[in-house]
């Protein structure tokens, strides 16, 4: 990524109430984030490998403390969640159908979702497979990363 986009989105942070910004990209991974006010924060670190989902779950010990965080899940229902921050689109153009709607059937690689970052739009995948029950964001809202989406009643 080049240092003067770099420069570009902590201008952003600065000027806007944004207050995260992730990105990855191939072997790179940018997280910007201030949380009281100040001067965003760099990070930058090599992109994690992926390792089973087993291996990235805290420590038994601090799984009841998020847990009670977490509302009630339901049984047998997944949530489609931002991978990025940006604005949400439920469709291509405004005059395009939805991509997907409460009661449609989803597969791992159905595209359920359009977010815009920086001028560039995000197709979002919908990474399991089942019925979508509730659409989460509305159309033209804007969604941090990790936000969830959709939710899916799983097979």
């Amino acid at each position: 990524m080049d240092i003067k986009l770099i420069k570009q989105v902590v201008d952003l942070m600065k000027r806007s109430e944004l207050s995260e910004f992730e990105f990855e990209e191939e072997g790179f991974k940018l997280r910007l984030s201030r949380d009281n006010g100040d001067a965003p924060q760099i990070i930058q670190a090599p992109a994690p490998v992926a390792q089973p989902a087993a291996a990235q779950q805290p420590a038994a010990a601090a799984a009841p403390a998020e847990e009670a965080a977490k509302p009630a899940e339901e049984a047998g229902i997944s949530v489609i969640k931002s991978p990025m921050v940006g604005t949400f689109y439920r469709a291509p153009s405004p005059d395009s159908p939805t991509f997907t709607d409460v009661g449609k059937k989803v597969g791992s690689e159905s595209v359920v979702c359009i977010i815009e970052a920086m001028k560039v739009m995000n197709e979002i995948q919908a990474e399991l497979s089942g019925t979508i029950t509730e659409v989460l964001v509305e159309n033209g809202e804007a969604v941090e990363y990790g936000q969830p989406l959709f939710k899916v009643k799983t097979a």
